[in-house]
């Protein structure tokens, strides 16, 4: 456990991609099964262990550490595993006569095998056996709070460089397997066969797009491409297929191959009985109002933060799928076929099928660059922006050049003040780098975002100085700052979307909130007014039906 713990460490203070995959590889290669295996599974969210809540492990510490020590402490420290991993009495600490401390493969069976009531006594005893890392390890993974900048992907990349399988590979299989793994490792490393997987629709890797540079857009040829939308959901993938029996059966997946059936469960319901053929579908994850028509992405990401959806969000909150591509069809792989064949069966699909659940995001032509531009000008609020796909592209997994770009519409700005300061997490956990911002209602700030990034590592060591010296109360890790209107700091804020939200006192809430400039020079009654972000929602409800401003190509 020590040894995956001192993993997790370099991970979450190693920026780079490639040195990530790189520990990673290192480390699959040097440990052995099971517990590599289970190291993965912890990485990709599929650790067999019983979760426990904050509470439980407050009250643990309790009983180990005197009450005020260790409120000061998580104070200072900002993060609850981290400070219980720090303050931890040592007396249960190892020496250099005692065993060596447990392994990983230990812990996850001692956890699994506790009942609910044993678990705080089997919890304090590992907690006893590991050193302050190991502790820090095994808290923040049963209490799901992992940040260490590594994705599912990225640990199956990191498989996949042992041997001569590709991550793709490995996608295609994944949902077959359960930990600890030993045949994908044993088949990664050339040393066993393919793993057989009894999955009747594996994931398949997505295709990604390129951010459109201006280079790419001179010298983009306007015949070789068609545009779309680019819708503001969550990219999914939908599969319908026959049973042994019969019977219909549904897959629904997150772009990362992760299975959304369970907070989806209509959408299931939808694709079985919708009378769509054996099929894959790519498209766009949204919800829909009564009249069909999209709702905005916070009501999106209520249902995506919720496993198991309430009957109040199955009733309110309906799922509809934006058709963009067809991977498969009757079991031929169309995914070598250039776009606008895929385009021309996905098309014909979809006449086959009314239902309310389903749409196709339409596609449109255009004969020049110019006229690209007033397209994106025009883009519907419910979109990014536009996506470009090169009519001969085959379905390529990853991010081929030159094949699909993505020209996201220019964000909006608004300046707002900072109200509240939270220190951040791993390396960030003695800074306050997460920011609470308002705008004015009348005479009173009300809340319209929170934005942990945007800003230098400069920028943010002025920003954390700026709130030390300018609090005025304190909640444990969060500081309230000086926001009058002759006392505070103004912070310049890019969003990408505003919906309205009932949830939020200002009423609105921001799409990707991120900090673009510290407007040192503005006092706070400069900043901007409720009413100029209220002109930026839309007017009316928008339409039932995707628009564009030419008949689909």
């Amino acid at each position: 456990m020590n040894e995956f713990a001192r993993l997790l460490d370099r991970l979450a203070l190693e920026p780079g991609r490639n040195d990530k995959v790189r520990l990673l590889t290192a480390y699959f290669a040097s440990t052995t099964d099971p517990d590599r295996g289970l190291a993965l599974a912890a990485m990709a969210g599929d650790l067999p262990v019983p979760g426990i809540r904050p509470a439980m492990a407050r009250a643990l510490v309790a009983s180990r550490v005197d009450p005020d020590l260790f409120a000061m402490s998580y104070d200072f420290v900002g993060d609850l595993a981290e400070t219980i991993a720090l303050i931890w009495p040592r007396d249960g600490e190892r020496g250099h006569n005692n065993p060596p401390a447990p392994t990983l493969s230990v812990v996850v069976e001692a956890l699994r095998a506790t009942g609910k009531t044993a678990l705080p006594a089997r919890l304090a005893a590992l907690l006893d056996d590991l050193d302050e890392i190991g502790r820090w390890a095994l808290l923040k993974l049963l209490m799901g709070g992992l940040r260490i900048g590594v994705s599912a992907r990225l640990a199956k990349t990191a498989v996949a460089a042992l041997g001569p399988v590709s991550a793709d590979d490995i996608e295609e299989v994944w949902h077959g397997l359960a930990p600890p793994y030993e045949d994908l490792f044993a088949w990664a490393e050339g040393k066993g066969p393919r793993p057989q997987s009894s999955d009747a629709a594996p994931f398949r890797p997505p295709m990604l797009a390129h951010a459109l540079d201006d280079a790419s857009l001179a010298a983009l040829v306007p015949g070789d491409f068609i545009a779309e939308w680019k819708w503001d959901g969550a990219r999914a993938q939908a599969a319908v297929f026959t049973l042994a029996d019969g019977e219909r059966g549904a897959r629904l997946y997150s772009r990362a191959g992760e299975d959304l059936g369970g907070a989806f469960p209509d959408m299931l319901d939808a694709l079985r009985g919708a009378g769509f053929p054996d099929a894959v579908f790519d498209g766009e994850l949204l919800v829909r109002d009564e009249k069909g028509a999209a709702r905005p992405f916070s009501d999106l990401q209520a249902r995506l933060n919720r496993k198991n959806p309430t009957p109040k969000m199955l009733r309110d909150m309906p799922p509809l799928l934006r058709l963009y591509d067809l991977l498969t069809l009757e079991g031929e792989d169309l995914r070598p076929s250039p776009f606008m064949e895929r385009r021309a069966r996905l098309e014909a699909v979809a006449r086959g099928v009314q239902h309310p659940a389903f749409d196709l995001s339409p596609t449109r032509t255009f004969d020049s660059i110019a006229e690209l531009v007033e397209v994106r000008k025009n883009a519907p609020l419910e979109s990014e922006g536009l996506m470009l796909k090169r009519r001969d592209a085959p379905y390529v997994s990853g991010r081929p050049t030159g094949q699909w770009w993505k020209w996201k519409r220019d964000p909006m700005e608004v300046d707002a003040v900072l109200m509240y300061a939270q220190r951040g997490h791993g390396k960030r956990a003695s800074l306050y780098s997460d920011y609470t911002f308002g705008v004015w209602r009348g005479s009173e700030l009300v809340p319209v975002g929170k934005a942990y990034f945007g800003f230098t590592d400069a920028e943010l060591k002025q920003l954390d100085k700026w709130v030390r010296e300018h609090s005025v109360s304190r909640f444990g890790p969060v500081r309230e700052v000086a926001h009058e209107p002759a006392n505070g700091l103004v912070l310049q804020i890019a969003f990408e979307g505003l919906n309205r939200s009932p949830r939020h006192k200002s009423g609105l809430a921001m799409r990707f909130p991120r900090v673009a400039r510290i407007r040192w020079d503005k006092p706070p009654a400069e900043a901007d007014r409720i009413e100029a972000l209220e002109a930026l929602l839309p007017v009316g409800p928008p339409e039932t039906k995707p628009s564009v401003p030419r008949e689909s190509a």
